[in-house]
């Protein structure tokens, strides 16, 4: 239990960027509101197994923000992988390839 450092994979950058870009077109404000809440959502974790394993890819535990994205990650020591942010309504056969 305690502190942990936070590493965002290259991919989980890219989807951050791809969900910015895709709400930017409805709000900026809107984008802004949503990627902020997706890059806090990690700091909650307190621990590495309080969010439950993802159903789809189990290999990751998953954190649902807003209902409509799940961050993925996954702990190795001390250090937590953000290893992607995908949309809940994607297609499962999408989310198991990652």
């Amino acid at each position: 239990m305690g502190s942990y450092t936070i590493i965002w994979t290259s991919l989980a950058k890219r989807d951050l960027h791809d969900i910015y870009e895709y709400w930017k077109k409805k709000s900026v404000q809107g984008a802004r509101n949503v990627r902020s809440d997706i890059l806090q959502s990690p700091k909650s974790i307190y621990y590495a197994k309080q969010y439950q394993i993802d159903d789809i890819n189990p290999k990751y535990r998953r954190i649902v923000v807003r209902s409509n994205y799940k961050v993925l990650y996954k702990e190795i020591g001390n250090v937590i992988y953000i290893m992607g942010v995908v949309g809940t309504q994607q297609s499962p056969d999408k989310l198991k390839s990652r």
